[in-house]
């Protein structure tokens, strides 16, 4: 406190002034960097100027996945359709799955939407606002090819099978709620080397995720030995309330994308003959 001026005519007079200044300076700083219209693009907020920033899990084939050092698949390239017609390009950001489903990475603004072939379901739409269902999905079980076929989870257990699923997903909360045992696995890579290494006998995941691991000819000791309609639908997330016209830009990217013949070519693309229901 020493040397301070306690004179009524000293620093208490020039706080206007100071405060003016100050004033002036932060809005300089807000021009230069664009202020919110910089991160504004046809009424959707973006996190980045320049970006539409996609949060993932990778990997997750053939929804998301790393090739040659640049993440493609599904969900890559129908947010790529969105990111066009808002003239800005796709970044991704690889999150765990746990800070997605509960809106937490949204929140915190590290991503503008989600996309991680993620079911919808209403705990989860507590927390952040999902867009019509793009993809229709279903479970499969996957093990030793030339083993049984099952037509239900009931019958798995039945058969003492010892059983893997993914930690956090719609597939481990179907088999537990089947009275299954399972052992939970981090990713779906953990998953798949599980079964591989004979942890477990048999793998719940994803009918997408096992077409299309059963492509690659690392797994080709393996086939699909079930599979179980749970009436599954995936939809792209963004923050609760926050951008409902990146919500509406999703969509109309998603329904333009089925009209005009662009999400079949993307779903052969990556999976495979698209059945007339999707």
């Amino acid at each position: 406190m020493t040397g301070q001026n306690l004179s009524p005519r000293g620093p208490r007079l020039r706080r206007p002034v100071l405060a003016a200044a100050v004033a002036a300076l932060a809005l300089s700083a807000v021009s230069a960097c664009g202020g919110d219209d910089g991160a504004t693009v046809q009424g959707v907020k973006l996190v980045k100027k320049g970006q539409l920033t996609t949060c993932t899990h990778l990997p997750y084939p053939p929804f998301q996945s790393e090739q040659g050092g640049k993440v493609v698949g599904f969900d890559v390239d129908v947010i790529d359709l969105a990111a066009k017609r808002l003239g800005v390009t796709q970044k991704i950001i690889d999150t765990p799955f746990e800070t997605i489903k509960t809106g937490s990475a949204l929140n915190a603004g590290k991503c503008d939407l989600a996309a991680a072939g993620m079911t919808i379901k209403p705990d989860r739409a507590k927390y952040i606002d999902f867009t019509e269902p793009y993809f229709d999905a279903t479970q499969a079980l996957m093990g030793k090819k030339g083993g049984k076929r099952y037509a239900s989870l009931e019958e798995v257990k039945a058969a003492g099978l010892k059983v893997g699923t993914q930690a956090s997903t719609t597939g481990e909360e179907y088999a537990r709620g089947k009275g299954l045992n399972s052992v939970s696995f981090k990713d779906s890579p953990g998953l798949l080397n599980g079964l591989r290494t004979g942890r477990v006998d048999v793998i719940v995941e994803d009918y997408p995720v096992i077409q299309g691991w059963l492509k690659n000819p690392q797994n080709a000791a393996y086939d699909r030995l079930g599979d179980f309609d749970t009436g599954e639908k995936y939809g792209f997330a963004v923050r609760k309330g926050k951008n409902p016209e990146l919500l509406k830009a999703l969509n109309k990217a998603i329904a333009d994308a089925r009209a005009d013949g662009t999400y079949k070519r993307i779903y052969e693309k990556w999976i495979g003959p698209m059945p007339a229901a999707q």
